[in-house]
């Protein structure tokens, strides 16, 4: 009893501790609890992706469809940014390769995050020779020119999207890795995940319950810087 007033009282640990909670409630409190900027910033991100969801359906064209008129000025013809020299509306052709490009760009940054985060959280919650054997990995990869890399991996395996969403994957997760074992080992030092493991919460309970909620927060502000140099990549490898 007295041990479970303590964890009560740690600032934190209410939300995590506890049988009865809900981890999909515990979730939702901790977005409710983000600053105004970042709701806004999660908004814009369903509400584009959502966009990119029904382009097919609302373009006017096809990208590769001819609509008989080279050259249209924008405006022309119904055409709101003309059409190019083989009669293909622009305006179709932006929204369809927006759509590839976006949903390309959260595919790889998923990727990144469950990699890496999966090899940072092992690492930083096991430690020892387990942590410096898989930080070894993460540096020869960091150590490797990653635009390089991924132009030998699509050289050999050939020009298409699939293999050049591989290649950017293969060097695109050793940055999340870095960055989440360094909150894990800064986590797993604080009072609330202390109080949990006096508690009897087992490590994968600890990880998931305690410990991977405190990453969130870098691993977000990481992958929203990246969205748009991984854009330019993408486009640099096509």
């Amino acid at each position: 009893m007295a041990l479970r007033m303590y964890l009560s009282n740690i600032d934190g640990v209410r939300p995590w501790v506890g049988r009865t909670a809900r981890p999909s409630r515990a979730w939702v409190r901790r977005i409710a609890r983000l600053g105004r900027l970042d709701q806004v910033g999660l908004a814009l991100l369903g509400v584009i992706s959502a966009a990119m969801v029904v382009v097919p359906w609302v373009v006017p064209h096809g990208s590769l469809d001819n609509v008989g008129v080279s050259f249209a000025k924008p405006g022309s013809a119904g055409l709101l940014l003309g059409t190019d020299e083989q009669s293909r509306d622009l305006l179709s052709r932006v929204l369809l390769g927006m759509r590839t490009t976006w949903f390309a760009a959260l595919l790889v940054i998923a990727s990144g995050i469950v990699i890496g985060g999966i090899i940072g959280l092992v690492a930083g919650m096991a430690g020892g020779w387990v942590d410096a054997i898989l930080m070894r990995i993460t540096d020869v990869f960091l150590a490797l020119p990653g635009p390089l890399l991924a132009l030998a991996v699509v050289s050999a395996l050939g020009a298409s999207l699939a293999h050049t969403l591989e290649a950017v994957m293969l060097v695109w997760w050793p940055f999340y890795a870095r960055i989440v074992r360094g909150e894990v080992r800064s986590i797993m030092s604080r009072s609330h995940v202390e109080a949990a493991r006096m508690g009897g919460s087992k490590r994968l309970g600890l990880a998931i319950r305690h410990v991977l909620p405190g990453t969130i927060g870098p691993v977000l502000v990481t992958a929203s810087l990246d969205i748009g140099a991984l854009i330019l990549t993408l486009a640099g490898l096509s």
